[in-house]
């Protein structure tokens, strides 16, 4: 690969791909905390104990277990949406519309009822896996290799962006409005990733 002058770098930032995996990244870090440190926050607010808390940590287990969902990813079309966007786009798409089903869901019925909610935040980290196996993908197989370093760079950039979003923002709305109104503006968030897959 040849050297690069430091202009020809910076102009990789302006590659409309490069771009894309901003908004991409901040898709894929937006539900994280909302079924992490945020949601415990609100439990707590709630008057859940500790004890049904620590049992919503193993909801985290599906990120760690997305190594296992990725073939299914990578080989099964979705009907109808892959003919349209392709099959990295489509399970992008389906993972969207799952995690902001599920946040939309957690805003509605809350602590009052925690095995739904639990349910409901299963979805989140499920449809989050998701789409982050189908990101993943689209970005080695989207860009030429002199690329691969500024997609991933911006992709970092839009995924903090988000954690701090889903964090002190949730927070903040939190407590100047309701828990319900917070992940109902998260739930809406999702738009990002949903036309950044449509545009992209």
């Amino acid at each position: 690969m040849q050297d690069l002058t430091w202009r020809e770098t910076l102009l990789i930032y302006t590659n409309p791909r490069v771009i894309a995996m901003t908004f991409l990244g901040f898709s894929g870090g937006l539900p994280f905390l909302l079924v992490f440190s945020t949601l415990t926050a609100w439990l707590t607010e709630g008057n859940v104990s500790r004890s049904t808390i620590g049992f919503f940590a193993w909801i985290g287990i599906t990120y760690s277990t997305k190594v296992l969902w990725a073939p299914v990813v990578d080989s099964i079309r979705v009907p109808f949406l892959t003919k349209i966007l392709g099959q990295r786009r489509s399970w992008m798409l389906i993972g969207q519309i799952g995690i902001a089903s599920g946040l939309g869901l957690m805003s509605l019925i809350g602590p009052s009822d925690l095995l739904t909610l639990s349910f409901c935040a299963f979805l989140v980290a499920f449809s989050s896996a998701t789409q982050d196996v189908a990101i993943d993908a689209f970005r080695i197989e989207s860009a030429e290799p002199e690329h691969q370093g500024a997609m991933s760079a911006s992709y970092v950039f839009g995924y903090r962006l988000a954690l701090l979003v889903a964090g002190a923002g949730a927070l903040y709305l939190a407590e100047y409005f309701s828990w319900t109104i917070t992940y109902l503006v998260m739930a809406s968030l999702m738009l990002v990733g949903v036309v950044t897959v449509v545009l992209v």
